[in-house]
């Protein structure tokens, strides 16, 4: 489903990082594609080449393991780029978490635009290196509670955390069961630290025991 190419959703938090910005100025981005919950919006092999801005919604980047195995390896949010490769070919697959509004960005390469977009790359690619960080040094409790932080962070909330992704999300996203996602969620309300609004949204309570358990 395309939308009118003049169409804006509520300006994202992040919408204004340098980067972000110049690419799109510099870009000829197509009109916004709606995409279902769970739609593919790139395969895994498909040939790379367009970036993809997500004008609203949430979007997940998977990879299929040997065994057939889902590993979840960014989520990435409004006013966020994603799409960056290496090669000639994908070598993960992006799907809509929530229905999520997409830009496809085709781009006039030039020493300008090549600058603001290693910008974004190393961004992607620091973030990336993080999650590893997380993944091998942190508890389960940790992990989790990096992920809430990391995400009030990236949308901007100074307590509310808006949460479309599934618990097993989640759990694919941290390298944990189903089970213990929602174990540690139930102990960090139980501790007061969080407040369940709702299934997809989080309430922090305190910042201060969230951030101690990632230190």
């Amino acid at each position: 489903m395309h939308i009118q190419p003049n169409f804006r959703a509520p300006a994202p938090a992040n919408c204004n990082e340098p980067g972000v910005s110049h690419l799109l100025h510099t870009a000829q981005p197509a009109a916004v594609s709606l995409y279902p919950e769970n739609a593919v919006i790139y395969a895994q092999g498909d040939a790379a080449g367009p970036l993809y801005y997500v004008e609203f919604g949430t979007v997940r980047i998977c990879r299929m393991s040997a065994d057939g195995r889902r590993q979840i390896t960014a989520f990435h949010t409004a006013g966020e780029v994603f799409g960056f490769e290496v090669g000639a070919e994908h070598q993960s697959y992006a799907e809509s978490v929530d229905g999520a509004g997409i830009r496809t960005l085709r781009v006039n390469r030039s020493g300008d635009f090549d600058s603001s977009l290693l910008k974004l790359a190393v961004r992607s690619l620091a973030r990336t290196q993080d999650h590893l960080m997380v993944l091998g040094r942190r508890s389960a409790n940790e992990r989790l509670a990096a992920l809430l932080l990391d995400l009030a962070e990236r949308q901007g909330s100074t307590g509310l955390v808006h949460l479309p992704m599934q618990r097993n999300d989640i759990a694919d996203y941290l390298g944990l069961t189903f089970e213990t996602v929602s174990r540690i969620l139930r102990c960090l309300k139980d501790s007061r630290i969080i407040r369940l609004s709702s299934v997809s949204e989080v309430e922090i309570l305190d910042f201060e025991a969230l951030q101690a358990m990632c230190d």
